[in-house]
């Protein structure tokens, strides 16, 4: 079987599933309006606002309206399976890249410095790790970068959008990868949220109508599992990248993106590790 023909086979199985997400989305308010469905396709109304950018995401007034609808986002109850799919996921993703072969000499030397072997005892690590903070599951959004979200600035209402890699999973994932997205495009990871910016999407995120009253205990309980998770959204996408790099038909350096991802994530590992470690120990 050809990585074409698999992948349009997955792409079917796929599109059957986030379509019957979509219609309860919809129908709770999230993103356009579902009109009609057909085939392999559906019909939505236009949304009449303007995409985000990476810098308006740390805006405090849009940031509060992000953490207020993705909060509603994660009460919306999906029927299926409630299994958390970020473990099941990165394998999948895992055992693909880790048998590709590149047409193009350079990628497959570039390739072939990726040590599959210490990738896959960090999934491991990391899940048994992040397995600790019993942390809710969700039905996710899992891609709330700023091309995800749009804004119609006169109405000041904002729309999340595009729910193809929706599903239940960890919540700790949906917003550490959403901070990670405070990145942008060119990946500067000096720009991910502070601590005092990571507090006021918390509470607003527990407690949109009176976010003051949520107490230090409870953001601090979310932070610490969202930074857990950042080292997730990482490897996620790092080991995403490697398929697309061969996959994809798309023009952009998707093992260099692998590799992006993956210095961030080796660079957080022990300062998250700590932070983790401390408050689990403080909570006992």
């Amino acid at each position: 079987m050809s990585l074409t023909s698999e992948h349009g086979r997955v792409f079917a199985r796929f599109f059957l599933e986030i379509s019957k997400a979509i219609k309860y989305l919809s129908a709770a308010g999230f993103g356009a309006k579902l009109l009609g469905g057909f085939g392999n396709g559906m019909v939505q109304s236009f949304i009449y606002a303007r995409t985000l950018e990476p810098s308006d995401m740390r805006e405090p007034k849009i940031a509060a309206e992000i953490a207020k609808e993705l909060g509603k986002f994660h009460n919306v109850d999906i029927p299926g399976s409630k299994e958390p799919q970020l473990w099941v996921d990165i394998f999948k993703f895992y055992e693909k890249a880790s048998t590709l072969r590149f047409e193009e000499p350079d990628k497959q030397k570039l390739f072939e410095t990726i040590s599959f072997e210490e990738l896959h005892k960090e999934i491991i690590e990391l899940r048994e790790f992040t397995g600790l903070l019993n942390a809710p599951v969700v039905f996710a959004h899992n891609d709330l970068l700023s091309g995800n979200l749009m804004l119609n600035d006169e109405e000041e209402k904002l729309y999340l959008i595009d729910f193809e890699y929706g599903s239940y999973n960890y919540r700790g994932f949906d917003i550490g990868n959403h901070f990670n997205e405070y990145a942008g495009y060119d990946c500067d990871y000096s720009l991910y949220p502070t601590k005092e910016e990571q507090y006021h999407f918390i509470k607003h995120y527990l407690q949109p109508d009176k976010p003051d009253e949520v107490s230090i205990a409870e953001v601090e309980s979310v932070f610490v599992e969202t930074d857990a998770y950042k080292l997730a959204s990482h490897l996620y996408w790092a080991i995403w990248a490697i398929i697309q790099a061969r996959m994809s038909p798309i023009e952009f350096e998707y093992l260099g993106y692998f590799f992006l991802r993956y210095n961030e994530y080796k660079k957080q590992k022990p300062l998250t590790f700590s932070l983790v470690t401390s408050h689990l120990s403080a909570s006992v």
